[in-house]
């Protein structure tokens, strides 16, 4: 892991940036209104607008959904970054370089390392985008993007360059010392030959293609032939920087083109993505030569509700779009949509959208098969649904799929809907899926005595972002639309938290954190330190909070905390009197209790003195009466 970035980094971070820049262009509507800004909430929806900007306080708040922070929250909660991630491009945006500290000298080294590769892979783009203007071989490459259909506006949106002929173009132009070739060879660009003890380059007469990561840096590429050539596409091989299974073509560019995307198209191919853009339907990814995995969909799905997955009409489509299936089926939670779109035969994305146009192509894609009816159609297809045994053929098929599920809504209906197939009752099928549970054979990596463990936090509720939560039971309404009910689930420290962290200026009214000492409730400890350090710290807010406390394995905790409380608390009508009486039950009711219990304990252990004596006899003359 990276060192930590220097808090005083931090302070002159947010001290240079402007979040009125940052938040501008990502929320409707955003307009003056007094000394503040305000528009419509990017974080939920709603018709009037919420959503205030503070440029005094360099602060963001949405009174309808609580959330609120500095420019890092923004960016963390909107564009779905780690917090180091925020902050790396918060300072790309006004060309400052990331210092880290604490560093071992061999991180240091690896950071050093990785830097460099980076560098060469975009030196290499930028190499490959020269050639595409200026070599004396690009016409081929020219007539071949202009016969599909692209522009040049378009060509260099998605950096598309060409790798000209013959074997030793890139690695004359980026360096022949042992020290270039070996940082070459690692970037996957250059192959090496053991038996002359020379290298070559990887990709030659190709139209290339550079594989961005979310953050925009070239990771990769990959390469098209010019003719009839095998491979048709080449990529760049598994490296430090480009692990496939995990990265997406065309994601990045993507994101850039659309502020706040809703739905991805998953395609088989480059030309396939850049086809569609020209389009005007720039939301296509494809994977990197590699099926779709469960990471790919995991990343894709904190992004976007909706995925459709879009594949030729064909034996081979249909058998593609069945693995995708299995492989989406265990991902999807409830408000998530899978889609699947198959083509006519013999067409692909790009030459489809090429003869219908856009608007067309955009039908299609509304009227692709939900996941749910897919998954049925498919299983039902060959299947003898008159017989029993065919009924049965088709749930021994379909159980274990719907058991992977995550539990919820979804998971529900399907259930539903096998019993309208077979006849069977839930309680049936239910008690089918128990069976099927207690005889599965176990994971290799299992173990028998370790309970599964709690799956782990979304992205859309990192530390101190106060994002929308996720539907977490069938029907239940999320913990944001339960703001405005009961909050009997909330004890007196949670709701003294919950006013704090929406109106962290009031801490300044209460007793000093030190006079709370000593109290018996749950979530105490917590309390103490957020009226600590709201005290200690002037002007603090959630956003200086998020930053202070992100590294400290305690206070990562206590952010976590303080995140679920945020969701389950309702708008507070009148906050300060509410607070108060919160801190005063604590303070006569439950301080004394734990004074009490504390005073039990060491009395058990050791002698007391007279003064505790006498504090105790007190304590528990008062629990008499």
């Amino acid at each position: 892991m990276a060192g930590r970035i220097p808090q005083y980094f931090i302070d002159d971070l947010l001290a240079r940036v402007n979040i009125l820049d940052v938040v501008d262009g990502r929320v409707d509507k955003l307009k003056r209104a007094g000394k503040n800004y305000s528009g419509l909430c990017p974080f939920h929806k709603e018709k009037s607008p919420s959503f205030s900007v503070s440029p005094d306080k360099q602060f963001y708040y949405c009174f309808g959904c609580g959330a609120g922070g500095n420019a890092i929250g923004f960016l963390m909660e909107y564009d779905r970054l780690d917090f180091p991630a925020a902050v790396e491009e918060l300072a790309r945006l006004v060309g400052l370089e990331v210092p880290r500290e604490n560093s071992s000298p061999q991180q240091a080294q690896r950071d050093k390392h990785l830097k460099d590769l980076y560098g060469i892979l975009d030196e290499a783009a930028r190499f490959y985008e020269e050639q595409l203007l200026r070599h004396p071989q690009r016409q081929l490459a020219i007539d071949y993007l202009k016969g599909r259909g692209l522009t040049g506006q378009v060509a260099k949106a998605f950096g598309i360059g060409f790798a000209p002929p013959g074997w030793e173009n890139l690695m004359q132009a980026l360096g022949t010392d042992s020290r270039r070739l070996e940082g070459l060879e690692q970037a996957g660009m250059l192959i090496h030959n053991e038996e002359r003890h020379s290298h070559y380059d990887r990709f030659r007469e190709r139209i290339m293609f550079p594989i961005r990561d979310m953050r925009g840096r070239v990771i990769a590429f990959g390469g098209r032939v010019l003719g009839d050539e095998k491979p048709k596409y080449l990529n760049s091989p598994e490296t430090e920087t480009f692990h496939k299974s995990r990265e997406l073509y065309g994601l990045y560019e993507a994101r850039q083109a659309n502020a706040q995307l809703q739905r991805l198209i998953i395609v088989e191919g480059y030309m396939d993505v850049v086809g569609l853009a020209q389009y005007g339907i720039r939301y296509a990814v494809a994977t990197l030569g590699t099926a779709t995995t469960a990471q790919h969909l995991e990343r894709l799905f904190k992004l976007v509700p909706e995925v459709v997955f879009c594949f030729d009409g064909d034996a081979a489509g249909r058998k593609a779009a069945s693995r995708a299936l299995e492989t989406t089926l265990p991902v999807i939670r409830d408000g998530q949509e899978a889609r699947f779109l198959f083509l006519p035969e013999g067409e692909d994305p790009d030459s489809l959208v090429r003869r219908e146009g856009s608007d067309a192509f955009s039908a299609r894609l509304d009227e692709a098969l939900p996941l749910s009816e897919f998954f049925f159609r498919s299983l039902t297809e060959q299947a003898d649904l008159e017989s029993m045994d065919g009924r049965a053929r088709f749930s021994t098929e379909a159980l274990p799929l719907i058991r992977d599920m995550q539990p919820g809504l979804l998971q529900q209906m399907m259930l539903e809907r096998i019993c309208e197939i077979t006849g069977l009752s839930l309680e049936q099928i239910n008690s089918v899926i128990n069976l099927h549970q207690a005889t599965a054979p176990a994971s290799p990596t299992a173990t028998t005595t370790a309970p599964t463990p709690p799956p782990p936090p979304e992205r859309d509720a990192m530390p101190g972002t106060w994002s929308p939560a996720p539907i977490t039971d069938a029907g239940a309404p999320t913990p944001r639309q339960q703001r405005r009910g009961s909050r009997s689930n909330l004890n007196l420290c949670d709701k003294a938290i919950s006013c704090l962290l929406h109106f962290p200026q009031l801490a300044d009214r209460l007793p000093a954190a030190s006079d709370l000492k000593g109290l018996k409730e749950p979530n105490s400890d917590v309390l103490i330190a957020l009226i600590d350090y709201l005290q200690q710290t002037p002007g603090a807010s959630l956003g200086t909070l998020v930053v202070d406390w992100q590294d400290e394995p305690q206070h990562a905790a206590w952010l976590m905390l303080l995140n679920e409380i945020a969701h389950n608390s309702p708008l507070h009508q009148d906050p300060e009197q509410e607070l108060k009486d919160n801190i005063n039950r604590l303070i006569q009711v439950h301080r004394p209790e734990g004074e009490l219990d504390a005073l039990l304990r060491k009395n058990r252990q050791s002698p007391l003195t007279r003064d505790e004596k006498q504090r105790l006899n007190e304590l528990l003359a008062r629990r008499q009466h």
